[in-house]
């Protein structure tokens, strides 16, 4: 359990970059505070503790504006960003590395026993707002826009927007070579696609394709280069940090600054 915890504490770092120190995580993010209650209160249901489960998980919505059912299955590195108003109910699974933002629904659409709340695999990632209706499976990669009301199965590395939700994107085989090049990197695309009217994502689409270009004729003199008896010394490419970026601004505020006065 702690060592889910201790996951679930360094997947916030990852995936929200107004993420300052350890401290700050474990005082102030209640989709961290609801997670690690959930694991305990998950932890009394399957002992068949269910009131005590019952009663943790009512702590938790109070404290945070999370509900949880405590028979939710969820894997490693959940991450709720800002929470309030999200619930899971009680049949719902989630695999790893899941992302939801505020307001999301995992709901049920009977009053019948059994499975009747949705399945997320692996890497999926749910907007503002969605609801995610039934006993339906959304695949790994997927992508559900904010507000979006889905009540049927989701294909893997699809988007889905809209009411009722309907699929619009799925991720081409160059999509795909620029998300591998950029986890390479240690960047995050944020999922954004070629058809989006936006001229900065569209350049970032540019530089990863370019990128990954010149990374295989990299490869492939370094293959030559090893064909005939040469030796390289290979280290691995940095990662790419929030803070390498910060000292951009200090111009444009002293500018700015200079301008008041």
């Amino acid at each position: 359990m702690f060592e889910h915890i201790r996951e679930d504490v360094n997947c916030v770092f990852d995936r929200d970059p107004a993420a300052r120190n350890i401290f700050e995580v474990l005082t102030t993010y209640p989709g961290l505070h609801a997670i690690v209650m959930h694991r305990l209160a998950h932890a009394l249901w399957s002992r068949r503790l269910k009131w005590l489960a019952r009663m943790v998980s009512t702590l938790s919505r109070f404290l945070t504006g999370i509900e949880i059912h405590p028979g939710a299955v969820i894997g490693r590195r959940f991450f709720i960003d800002h929470g309030m108003g999200v619930v899971i109910g009680e049949t719902a699974e989630i695999g790893e590395d899941v992302t939801l933002y505020h307001g999301v629904t995992l709901g049920g659409t009977s009053w019948k026993e059994g499975k009747r709340h949705p399945t997320l695999e692996n890497n999926v990632v749910v907007g503002a707002g969605a609801k995610i209706l039934g006993p339906i499976i959304v695949r790994e990669n997927a992508r559900i826009g904010s507000n979006a009301v889905v009540v049927k199965d989701v294909h893997r590395d699809t988007t889905v927007i809209g009411v009722p939700g309907r699929e619009v994107v799925r991720r081409t085989r160059q999509e795909a070579k620029r998300h591998k090049i950029a986890q390479k990197m240690g960047f995050d695309a944020y999922g954004a696609t070629e058809d989006m009217p936006d001229p900065v994502a569209n350049s970032l689409n540019r530089i990863l394709d370019h990128i990954h270009l010149m990374d295989e004729r990299i490869e492939n003199l370094c293959a030559q280069v090893r064909s005939l008896g040469g030796e390289l010394e290979e280290e691995p490419l940095p990662t790419l940090e929030t803070e390498c970026f910060g000292d951009q601004e200090k111009p444009e505020k002293e500018a700015e600054q200079g301008r008041l006065k």
